[in-house]
């Protein structure tokens, strides 16, 4: 499991050194090749193959047609790409979402269980501080039995 937060830096040339935290366990489990994505730009997912290939086998049981699945794979696709972690643990971030999602400097990586979400670190501490758990989530995640 991926799980925990994680500073990194972007570099020069776009690349992301993934944490040794997290980098050990999506070698071991899942390989050295992921896809690279977002759903609105604000911030990078990265899939390891395997947990991407999952969705996509969902995906082609809707019918083609489905408004939702074709929305999420326009997305997807127009940020996506995938990309192979080289010799030193770095994966690149593809030019047009770095930009949009302002991946320079200093990042969050964090774990999302499958997969890792990585943030421009100002973008992500303002996110948190103007989305917080509502009463509405706290009841839903008692529902949830956590």
């Amino acid at each position: 499991m991926l799980r925990g937060n994680y500073l990194a830096t972007v570099d020069g040339k776009g690349r992301l050194k993934i944490p040794t935290a997290f980098r050990s366990v999506m070698v071991e489990e899942f390989g050295d090749e992921f896809y690279v994505t977002s759903m609105n730009g604000d911030f990078v997912r990265i899939y390891p193959m395997p947990e991407w290939t999952k969705i996509e086998e969902k995906l082609a049981r809707l019918p083609s047609f489905n408004a939702t699945k074709k929305k999420f794979l326009n997305r997807t696709n127009y940020f996506g790409h995938v990309v192979r972690m080289d010799n030193q643990g770095r994966v690149l971030i593809p030019p047009h979402l770095r930009d949009s999602a302002q991946m320079k400097g200093d990042v969050a990586v964090l774990g999302q269980l499958t997969y890792l979400d990585v943030w421009n670190n100002e973008r992500f501490t303002k996110d948190i501080k103007s989305n917080p758990l509502t009463a509405e989530d706290e009841k839903i995640l008692d529902e949830l039995g956590i």
